[in-house]
């Protein structure tokens, strides 16, 4: 489309300013490609104002609408979790509290009610400082919540294959 044309579109529409409504109306009185140009856009404009618009039937709405619904279900709603991922993440969680099971039993006093002493026979780094209380408790808790979810995604997807 030329300037001509969207000049005059704006002008018959009504989405120029005053300014240029002026100017586009003195150019139409005294142009005469302006004026052939307007007469011929004038017709086109009413002829579509003429014209009704046909509602497509509803067996259309309702192909296109399954169409549409079709197409959604085949794609899976969540991505597929790699099962490799989730088995690191229990392995990692395993070795964690394995780790956290022999620390505690290599701090507890196994001789706490005798007098005999047993020699060391394994010396253990002291790691003791780096296993301090809110360290703890905050490894604990992220695993408690760790394990919720994971019970909670495992129940909701056994509920939901009894339903289907």
């Amino acid at each position: 489309m030329n300037s001509i044309e969207e000049k005059l579109w704006n002008y018959i529409d009504g989405n120029c300013s005053i300014d240029e409504h002026k100017a586009i109306a003195t150019l139409i009185a005294n142009n005469e490609a302006y004026k052939s140009k307007y007469n011929e856009l004038l017709l086109l404009n009413n002829e579509f104002t003429g014209m009704e618009m046909d509602e497509p039937p509803m067996a259309f709405t309702y192909k296109v609408m399954e169409t549409i619904r079709t197409e959604n279900a085949r794609q899976p709603l969540k991505a597929a979790i790699d099962t490799r991922i989730i088995l690191g993440i229990s392995a990692f969680f395993i070795i964690t509290v394995a780790a956290l099971l022999v620390f505690a039993f290599s701090t507890v006093n196994w001789t706490a009610g005798t007098t005999i002493k047993t020699p060391e026979l394994i010396k253990l780094p002291a790691i003791k400082s780096y296993f301090t209380g809110p360290l703890i408790k905050g490894f604990l808790f992220f695993d408690l919540v760790m394990g919720l979810f994971l019970l909670d995604n495992y129940l909701r997807k056994k509920s939901g294959l009894k339903h289907h």
